[in-house]
């Protein structure tokens, strides 16, 4: 059986590609199973409930070789732990290609669009696949999930198409009463606690010249995208903390928290430290005031503010 899987700290594309991509390589001869690296965050429980379908359950510990196909991601330090022992046969991602190795040659597809589920689509028609209503929900969810219904930079016009192609499949009459209803369930944060709240969508990345070793950092980056960024800003000292217990525990040269605002297209990055100011000075040209950074529209991490921070840390010789 080949376990298919999205990120760690999975968001709705994680899971929602890991239940796609296993029904497809199944409806093809494949059999595959979905499974999730970690709890879902706020707006995927909503997604599932309206597409009807349950959760994919948690990885469970797998024997070294066993094969596993990866969607959503590709790096190592978003993945498993014991990634390196398995046998990778089939990525599908929309994410930069990262320290990915295989023992033997597999399926790999990757695209600069704005959502796996965008991919997906694609799969289905070239396998001359009907898209199923179920499917249909899953993948137009991600898509509008994961660029924002079409506010975030990393958009393109195949995730466009998409939608409208799958939106009569899925029988979403109205795209954008759905998608404000998804971010609504994702700003439902009542009293999640902090340390949550930092790990909802939070990722870690190199940082540096993988040929000179001693120059490489290792930097958590976690995101929150909201409806009601003053409830998130209102907990700053308490999220502060879980930063600063983050870095400790996983030994992180920095932290990072973006909180996005979803309908007005703003970024306030909360600062822990003098480090991660005089990055977020010399990278982003930007001030910090009481330990906040304006990025003013840069709300897409994939797109804006990873690069940035590669291109600080891995300067042209």
């Amino acid at each position: 059986m080949l376990a298919v899987f999205g990120h760690t700290n999975p968001d709705t594309d994680a899971i929602t590609s890991a239940l796609v991509y296993a029904r497809l390589l199944s409806r093809q001869g494949v059999a595959a199973q979905a499974y999730r690296l970690g709890e879902l965050n706020f707006e995927t429980p909503f997604v599932l409930r309206e597409a009807g379908v349950d959760a994919p359950p948690p990885l469970p510990e797998l024997e070294a070789g066993a094969p596993v196909a990866l969607v959503d991601h590709n790096e190592s330090a978003q993945s498993v732990p014991n990634l390196s022992e398995l046998t990778v046969t089939r990525v599908v991602d929309h994410h930069k290609l990262g320290d990915l190795t295989t023992a033997q040659p597999a399926y790999l597809r990757f695209e600069p669009v704005g959502c796996t589920a965008t991919i997906l689509l694609k799969l289905h028609r070239e396998a001359g696949l009907p898209v199923e209503r179920t499917d249909a929900r899953l993948m137009l969810s991600a898509i509008l999930s994961d660029t924002l219904h079409f506010r975030s930079p990393t958009t393109t016009a195949e995730d466009r198409e998409a939608v409208a192609f799958l939106a009569p499949i899925a029988e979403v009459e109205d795209v954008e009463a759905y998608a404000l209803a998804m971010f609504a369930a994702k700003s439902d944060l009542g009293d999640t606690p902090a340390e949550t709240l930092l790990k909802m969508d939070y990722k870690v990345f190199p940082f540096g010249d993988p040929a000179s070793p001693q120059t490489m950092q290792r930097w958590g980056i976690g995101v929150i995208e909201t409806t009601n960024p003053a409830y998130v800003l209102g907990r700053q000292e308490e999220l502060l903390r879980a930063m600063d217990q983050t870095r400790a525990e996983e030994g992180l040269n920095g932290v990072l928290l973006s909180v996005v605002d979803i309908l007005n297209e703003t970024n306030v990055t909360l600062v822990l430290s003098a480090t991660e100011e005089k990055v977020l000075r010399e990278a982003f040209g930007v001030t910090v005031e009481h330990g906040r950074a304006d990025l003013g529209h840069r709300i897409s991490r994939k797109k804006q503010i990873v690069p940035t921070l590669e291109a600080y840390f891995t300067p042209e010789s």
